[in-house]
Order: C-alpha cells, then structure tokens, then sequence
C-alpha cells in the first residue's frame, strides 16, 4: 500500500483547507445581495481557483483526477472537489475504529486470519468535507467482532477495496449551462446505481457528481438503499400527467422494483404497503405516480386493457384537468393531492379509490400575477363548438374577456387545449357523466366573474354593465335571474331569535359572488371524484363507492359493516352472523397498496393561506420521512444498547410544524380565534409576533409590512402575506344563497345534487332561510353546522384530513421515492447544480446516505429473521425451536459471513449487524448481500426441482410420445385422409353422383383423388381495420419472445421488429431482427400506431 511523504500529507492539508474555503466563498457568493460584494466574491474565488490548481499540481500522480484543473466559474454555480485515491492513507491511526470492552464476552462469529474494524462515511455533512472524516480503508478482506455495553454483539465485515474509483471519468464533459455532451459519458460514477456504493468519502459534492452523472447518461432514477432519488429531466414539459398520456414512457426497472416490492410484501404479510411520493413543486411526483401506476396494474391489475385500468384511466384525465394549473415554477403543477388506494388481495388488484386534497379554492376566482386559473378553462374555451358556445352564453368570451381569466397569464395554446378537452369529454362518458351538465356549472363559474356589485343610488347594489351576465348565470344553473341577485346581495341575521333580512353592500355582494364560483366548482371536482370512485369491481361488499373523498376506506368498511349488520335481518342471530361476514370481509381487504402524491413545497409571491397550507403538508410528509428512516433507528438502537459508529445528524422539523399547527399557539389555531372574534389581518399579525416573539422559526420581513410575517420552512424561508387568511379561512356561504338552488326554484338537478346536504339540513325544519352559514367545500350531512357557523373552518379540515392520511400511512409500510428538479426553468436536460443541491440538503439525502452506507437502518425480530433467512443454512443443523431462535440466527449469519467470503470481496460497502435484545439489526450492505444470497438460493432451488421434475414428466411420457414418433415416421409419405365427423348420417343412395360424374368434375378443376388437394399459399396481406397491409410491417412487441430466453437472441417487450411476411407455420408471422429470422406467433406483436411502411392493398 502506497503511502505519502510526511510534504505530501501537508499539501494535502493545505489543499482540503483551500477546497473548504472555495466551497465556504461560493456559498456566500449564491447568497450576495449587492453586486459589489458579488464582485469581491468573484475575485475571491478565481484567485481560490488559481491556489488550488498549483497544489494540485504538486500533488502525485496516483491523486490526480483526469477531469480539468480549471476550476468553475462562479456564474454557472458549480464547485469543483478532489477525491482521493484509496492507497493513501490520512492517518496513522482512526479514531472512530470500535473498541472492543474487555469486560464483556465477545459474540460467537468467523473470522479471517486479518481481522480489523473500519469506519464507513462521515458522520455530517461539516465533518464529511474535510479528509479528517474519510474512512481508513484497509486492503484486507477481514471480519470483525465486538461487543456492546449492554451485551448486544456488534459484528462488522470490511470488504477488498483497492482503489477508489475518481469522481467522474475522463471522458466526461459538461456545457456552461449545466447540460452534459451525452457522448463523453461511457463509463465512471453514472454506472453506480446505489449511492452507498460510492467510493471515498461521502460527502455533498460526491452524491452531485453521481447524479450529475446518471442525468447526463440518461439515468434519472438513482437508490439510496431503499430509498428511490428521480431526478426530473423535464423531457416531456406538455405532457398532461395522466395514465393516458404516459403510455409511450419508458418503464423504469426502478420503480418496477418498487412495485414489486410492495406487491410482495403486501402478498405474503398482509400489511398495507405505501408509496409516498416528496419533492418540490415540479419535481414530478405526479408523473412518476402514473408510472407506478400504470406498473402496478401491470404487476396485479391485468394491464392496460381491463376495465377497472380503462376507468381510471378516464378518471385521472378528468381530474388532471380540473385539478391542474400553471404556476410561476410548474407549468403542470397538480393543485389536488392524491391518495390512490389500491386494494390487492392474493397479489391480484380488484379495487381502487381515489383520494383528493382539494386546497387552492381561491385560484378560481383569483389567479397569482404570471399563474394561470385551472386548465379545464383554457381547454373548454379552445374546444367548445360555435353551438355549444351558444348554448352556454358564451359567444364572443375570449380568455381576456373573462375576468377570472384576465387577471392572470392570458397566453395560451388552443390546438394543444382543444385536443386535451376532446380527450376530456370523450373520458366523462366513460364515467357516466353528462358532458353538458359539468360545462354548465363551469360556463356559470366563468360568467360569475363578470357579475360586479357597484354601490347603488337606494340600499339595493346595482351591477355594473347591466344584468345580462347575471341573467346567463342564471339560466345556466337553472334558476331565476330575481332569485340568485337576492341570494347574492342579500343575508338574513337571526337576532335573538328574530330573523332580520338586510342588504349587502357592493364588496359583501362580490365576495358572495366569488363564494359561489368558489362552492360550485369545488363541489363539482368533488361530485365527479365520487362518480370515479363508484365503478363496481368483482369483490366490492358496498356495490357503489359513493362515500365524500375526504374519508378514509376503513372508515367506510367499518360503517358499511355496521349498517349491514342492524339493517334487513329478523333476529340477533342474523345480525351477529352479518357483522361477522362483514368483519371478514373488512379483515380481508385491510391490506392496500397506496401512492401518494401530496403538495410539493413552493414558495410563490405573495404566499397566501392555501401555500402556507400546502407547505404544511411538505413539513408533515418530511417529518414522516425523518421519523421513519432516522429517528426510529436512532432511538430502536439506544433502546437495545446497540452503539452505531455513525451518529446522523439529521434537522428535525417538529419546532416549525409545532409553529404552524400546534393546539392553541399555533398560526392556524390562533388564525381560527382571530376569526371567531371578527378580527383583522394587522390584530392577528400582531398577536403572532408576541406569541412566537423568541421563535427562531419565525422571522420579520425587512419590508417591514404590517401584514406579511416570514417563515424558515425545511426547504427555504417564505414570506406570507396575511391580507386575506381570515376571509379565506373562514369559508362560508350563506344559507341566502343555498336555498335558491332548492328543487322547487331550480329545475337544474345536477345544481341542486351540488348542495344536497346542505338544503337537507336547511329544509328540515322551518323558516327558510334562517341566518345560517355553510362550508364552501362540500361536508357530510352530520358536520354541516353548529349554530349558525359551519364546525370547522378551511384550516381545521385540513388539517383533520391531514391526520388523518398520517394515521393512515402510519399502519402501512412505507416506500419513499425523493423526486428533485433539475433546474427551476423547466429546461430539458439541464442540470442545474445550485437547484439540485438546494434541494439535497433539504430532502437530507446525505444524511440519508451516511445511514445507510454504515448505520442500522433496518432491524427484524429474531423469529422474522430466522424465516427469512434460514434457507441459507442446512435443513438438519437448524435447532427450529422457539427457545432456540437467536442461536438459528448467529448459525445463519455464520453461513452469511462464510459465503461472503467468496461473494463480496470487490464491494465497497460495509457490512455489519448487531444483535439486541429483541431484534437483529442490519446495515444496508448486509442486507443487500442476504437478499442476494437468498435469491440465489431460490434460484437453485427451483432449478432443481424443475430439473427433476421435468426428467421424471419426460421418462414417465417417454413411451407413449415414442410410438407417436414411429406412427408419425410411417405415415410422412402419405397423409390420411380427415375422418368424418361423428353421428354424420351417411348419404342418400339417391343422391349419389356415378364415377362418371366424379371423373369429369376432377379432370375440370385439375383435382386427384388420391391425394388431398394441397394447402393455399398464405396471403400476402394482412387486415387492419377495412384496410389491406402488404409487407413489410414494423410492429411493437407485447412481450418478450421467446419467453424462457433460452435463445441467444430475444425479442424484448416494446421492441420494434419488421415483419416479413407469413409464416408457414399456424397462426405465426416471419420476423427478421438483426440478420436472424424468427416465426413468432401474432399475438406477441402489434401494429406499430405509427405510419406503416407496408403498402396499403
């Protein structure tokens, strides 16, 4: 092992205290605010650069990378680190190395004759760039063994390392931009797949290197263990993000481990599995969450073709449309959260429910400068014909017209918006929705706009323009222009216990105007969620799944088993032995696979009450995160005494949700108190600011505004303007306007099943209407209201919801899948280092890395451990009694350490594994290895028996397909003649043509009686649709062929493949693909959708 003069490690000193500086001076030169500092920092940082250029130079060889040594310029925001070689050594000694205690007895393990202990990354993101936090690596194959404290054995494997692989290959290259010459990427650190396998110290810089890396080869999936990392290439910026309009995607073999992982967890536990989505707005999570999807139905649903995929399919294209927008930084950006619940029983998918978090109530009436309304808008305006127009008032409306339009962004592409709302109506039939009842309502949200309330001469408002507008609302929704202005501009009050009608002024009238639009739509997404829910599966108890979005399928299976157990049965015989099946059947569908795809965090400007809702949810999913994968195996060690050389030290996010949701001083509890007592926006700001006066989350703006207050989210600090959280917050509609829509004064029906609940409530007890208010967003029949105020404010159900969800998530096994962005212009394949960095360290994929490159992220109890794993032992040295369990687990890992001997000696990666007092815990390596070693021991295992069975089948027919073969031997030359088919009468002796006869007809049309007439040639044609395709065809493969791959060379699923022409055997076609003719059988293959080249018969 090469080793460094005691000059050398002092300029390897030198050179890491002048890297750190570089870094330390960029970071500063991102956060400059004058350009005159900018200036300085630029300077400094070139004259950095020139410093570390000459030390490196003076470096050996053996540390030299074979990238550049000019290092970048401050502009493209991109640093430049060293990583060194592994035959150098730092130190003599490491002072992280475990010591074993003497006082404790030492666990039973194997070792090698050299036997060492190693640490494996740094434990930080501070400590891990400097190279006193690299580990020693030693070139020896060793396995160690220690003891804990309290008698947990702590056992550690070293594997081989000769070298550490250089941060990126020579042939490497990148644009000024950020974006990568694709032809210079043949091989480095893209071809690491798993960033625990990086060599060297792990450190910020390195993680950025591999994924730079993967991006620019096209690699946009990378594991952190188990987690996944996507990196969005924006390749796709139109792209609807529906199961439709992924179907050309390219399936990851990523995210199809992901699947079938949770598919088989889900199968042989019966536990709930989850797939949780998180990232930043546009770091296409919604995306990514139709490929799971589509994968997931692949896996258990029967594919693409069977109805439940075809439904909801239709459904999420619908949804995509009403629930999507353009904002400042997402030109798709999904402003509804999912949950797609997806129950599997027996590893066979049979029902799904959507779930949806509608938020962004206010985008409807009022769009951010630069963001767009919901596309369902721009779509119906482009696709609308002249009749439908003019069936719905809306002749002559541009998007400028409109003023709920208007005030945002007004460009638009039409061809592109008519396509998606032929596409959008065609899907609402699939669903059973009427098409014009749904363009009605939004038709009437669009024209309320142009309804304005101006101050009148008398107590009456008067409208601005005229009525006209108001009257085509009116028709629209089915009720009298008269009746909706009353319930626009006029509020009864009940003052103790007298009803006062009064008139509203010209702002009261408009922001009734706006609740309305508001309630319509809301309530109409939420109408059209429950209609897509509602699809009848094979095993489906309730028949319909008609229940609010906003409730949870256990709670709707634990009301249905209620309701069929008290309900249609004669005696308590009959409803015990009900409750009974119903509780099986509850039982029986407990486990589900979910997706979630929740708000990503953003930070818009102005931030308004819905945003800081919505970066609520981001905290929550990243406290989820935190807890699941550090905090529960940091505190699962320390409580069974087991000490790990790694100590993460991750940023918990508790103090900032505990700022915004805690019970009484929380800014949505205290935004809740300020609207109960008719507050204002500077009363609420200002009691903020006492409460939470030492909150180091919680900062002042330096605009000084008396209404904004700013926030240091997980992600970045953003600033909120209270002006209108209390009107928001308090969402509510009056019961003035509810009961226009009655069925006595409404003859729309679809209008009045909006605001069911709500009129039968109002209607159930007398006078109408009363002075009470209802929840803008749609509410079950028992919440609808608690004296005259709805129960719950916008906040409140939200955040139910939200704990809802977390209870949720917090019984199902978890799958997380980290989604970045690569840049924040929506560019295709640029990697933009400062954007992506920004969101490593938010997301805390370091942090995530160091734990699982040498922490304990996993655990198992002994038993669990003992059935998984025991396969690697032999049957009859396996003691298989419950007393004996942890001693059938160290003779297991016995065998492990063993077979690592000769499996693992070029990895990179540290294996260790602790026993506890209840579980046996493992780093991420040694599990890696164990599944390894487990699959290939299935593999042989079945193998074999398929071998032997195969032989036994074969030597069991081998007689009977013997005298087949010298049957069919002797009668090659001459082929017999087709039996008649049995119980054919024979035929009439009169009707019996003489030889003579036979003779003729035989010479006319050329036929010998004593041979059959021979086969018709194929045609050279094949139909499609009523068209005639000649050959050749170019057609896509629908599964691989052969299917065994026992050939040397395979058709894979999606390959394109040219058709030659037929055949000559039965139902194949003749296929050439690289110089190799295949006859594969037509139903592996279909028609290319595109352009044919055959030629049309």
């Amino acid at each position: 092992m090469a080793t460094l003069g005691l000059s050398k490690v002092f300029i390897l000193d030198k050179y890491f205290t002048e890297l750190q500086k570089f870094w330390e001076t960029e970071k500063k030169l991102q956060d400059a605010c004058g350009t005159s500092e900018a200036a300085q920092l630029e300077q400094r940082l070139r004259s950095l650069g020139c410093e570390l250029v000459t030390l490196r130079s003076r470096l050996p060889p053996a540390l030299h990378h074979s990238r550049p040594t000019t290092p970048p310029t401050p502009i493209t925001n991109t640093t430049t680190t060293t990583t060194t070689s592994a035959n150098s050594s730092f130190h003599a000694t490491n002072n992280n190395n475990p010591s074993p205690n003497a006082n404790t007895t030492s666990a039973t393990t194997t070792a090698t004759p050299s036997t060492t202990s190693s640490t494996t990354a740094a434990n930080n993101n501070k400590n891990a760039q400097t190279h006193n936090g690299a580990p020693l690596l030693l070139p020896s194959f060793s396995v160690g063994n220690g003891t804990t404290s309290s008698g947990g054995s702590d056992n550690r494997i070293t594997p081989n390392s000769s070298a550490l692989a250089d941060g990126l290959n020579s042939s490497q290259s990148f644009l000024a931009d950020g974006s990568c010459v694709k032809g210079g990427m043949t091989g480095g650190v893209q071809e690491v797949e798993d960033l625990i396998h990086l060599a060297g110290p792990l450190t910020e810089d390195a993680v950025l290197k591999t994924l730079h890396a993967r991006f620019c080869s096209s690699h946009y999936f990378t594991n952190v263990g188990p987690i996944l990392l996507s990196v969005n290439p924006y390749h796709e910026v139109g792209n609807a993000l529906t199961l439709t309009s992924t179907r050309a995607a390219v399936q990851s073999p990523h995210l199809l481990r992901v699947v079938h992982e949770a598919v088989r967890q889900q199968s042989e536990t019966g536990y709930p599995q989850a797939i949780i989505l998180s990232g930043a707005s546009g770091s296409g999570k919604t995306y990514t969450s139709m490929l799971l999807l589509r994968q997931l139905f692949d896996v258990a649903g029967g594919g693409p073709e069977t109805d439940a995929f075809k439904h909801l399919a239709a459904a999420f294209t619908v949804l995509r449309s009403l629930g999507s927008a353009k904002t400042r930084s997402n030109s798709e950006s999904s402003r509804i959260g999912h949950f797609i619940e997806v129950q599997v029983t027996d590893g066979a998918l049979y029902r799904t429910k959507i779930h949806c978090y509608f938020l962004d109530q206010t985008r409807v009436v009022r769009a951010l400068p630069d963001e767009k309304n919901y596309h369902i808008f721009y779509q119906m305006l482009a696709g609308l014909t002249q009749e439908e127009r003019a069936k719905l008032h809306l002749e002559g409306h541009s998007v400028r017209t409109l003023r709920y339009l208007s005030e945002g962004d007004v460009r638009q592409d039409e061809t592109e918006d008519a396509r998606r709302f032929e596409s959008w109506k065609a899907c609402l039939g699939v669903l059973g929705i009427p098409f014009l009842d749904v363009v009605r309502v939004l038709a009437a949200v669009l024209l309320l706009g142009n309804v304005t309330f101006i101050e009148g001469q008398g107590l009456e408002v008067d409208i601005q323009g005229g009525s006209h507008e108001l009257k085509s609302v009116a028709a629209l929704l089915g009720v009298s222009s008269a009746a909706l202005y009353r319930g626009l501009t006029t509020r009864t009050h009940n003052v103790r216990g007298q009803l006062v009608k009064s008139m509203c002024d010209a702002n009261m009238s408009n922001m009734t105007r706006d609740a309305l639009a508001k309630a319509l739509y809301c309530r109409t997404v939420a109408t059209i969620v429950r209609r897509a829910n509602s699809l009848k599966r094979l095993g489906s108890t309730s028949g319909t799944l008609s229940s609010d979005s906003n409730e949870s399928v256990h709670h709707q299976a634990e009301v249905a088993s209620q309701h069929a157990s008290t309900v249609g049965t004669a005696g308590s015989k009959a409803s015990k032995s009900m409750s009974v099946l119903n509780n099986a059947v509850k039982h029986a569908t407990d486990g589900f696979i979910g997706i979630l795809d929740m708000f990503g965090f953003e930070d818009p400007k102005p931030s308004h009450l819905e945003h800081l809702c919505i970066n609520l949810c981001a905290e929550t999913m990243q406290h989820f995160y935190n807890t699941h994968i550090f905090k529960s195996s940091i505190e699962s060690c320390r409580e069974e005494g087991i000490t790990c050389e790694v100590e993460v030290d991750y940023v918990d996010n508790v103090p900032c949700i505990d700022l915004i949701s805690s019970l009484r001083t929380g800014l949505l509890s205290m935004l809740d108190v300020e609207g109960s007592v008719r507050g204002t926006p500077e009363s609420y700001i200002q009691k903020v600011k006492v409460q939470h006066k030492g909150n180091a989350r919680l900062f002042e703006p330096k605009a000084n505004h008396v209404r904004s207050f700013g926030i240091h989210h997980f992600a970045s600090r953003v600033i909120y303007d209270a002006s209108d959280f209390l009107d928001t917050n308090r969402d509510i509609i009056s019961d003035d306007l509810v009961c226009v829509f009655h069925k006595h004064s409404c003859n729309f029906g679809f209008a009045t099943h909006l605001f069911g609940s709500e009129l039968k409530a109002l209607f159930s007890q007398d006078p109408v209407p009363r002075g009470v208010s209802f929840r803008i967003s749609p509410t079950s029949h028992t919440d609808l209201q608690n004296g005259d105020e709805p129960v719950s404010t916008l906040t409140q159900d939200f955040h139910t919801r939200l704990d809802n969800l977390l209870r949720t998530l917090v019984h199902a096994k978890p799958h997380f899948i980290r989604c970045l962005r690569s840049n924040c212009s929506e560019k295709p394949a640029l990697f933009d280092r400062a954007t992506v960095i920004k969101q490593i360290r938010a997301l805390q994929v370091l942090e995530t890395v160091n734990l699982m490159a040498g922490g304990y992220p996993h655990r198992m109890r002994f038993k669990t451990f003992n059935m998984r794993y025991r396969l690697l032992v032999p049957f009859k040295k396996l003691r298989r009694v419950e007393d004996k369990t942890v001693d059938d687990c160290k003779l297991i890992l016995e065998y492990f350490v063993r077979s690592l001997e000769d499996v693992n000696k070029s990895s990179t990666v540290a294996i260790q594994w602790a026993l506890g007092k209840r579980h046996i815990f493992l780093s991420e390596g040694a599990r890696q290895q164990l599944e390894m070693l487990r699959i290939e021991m299935r593999h042989r295992a079945a193998t074999l028996l398929q071998a032997v069975w195969r032989g036994w089948h074969f030597r069991r027919r081998w007689p009977t397909l013997k005298r087949n073969l010298e049957l069919r031997a002797r009668s090659r030359t001459v082929r017999p003649r087709p039996q008649p088919i049995a119980g054919t009468p024979p035929p009439d002796v009169m009707d019996r043509c003489d030889q003579k006869t036979i003779q003729q007809t035989c010479s006319l049309f050329g036929l010998d009686l004593e041979r059959p007439p021979p086969v018709p040639p194929s045609r050279s044609y094949t139909i499609t649709g009523n068209h005639k395709m000649g050959y050749p065809q170019t057609r896509v493969m629908k599964r691989n062929f052969p299917e065994e791959g026992g050939s040397e060379t395979v058709l894979l699923k999606g390959e394109s493949v040219v058709v030659v022409g037929a055949s000559p055997r039965r139902g194949h076609l003749l296929v050439d693909y690289q110089g190799h003719s295949f006859h594969v059988p037509f139903q592996y293959m279909e028609l290319k959708p595109s352009a044919q080249p055959g030629v049309n018969i």
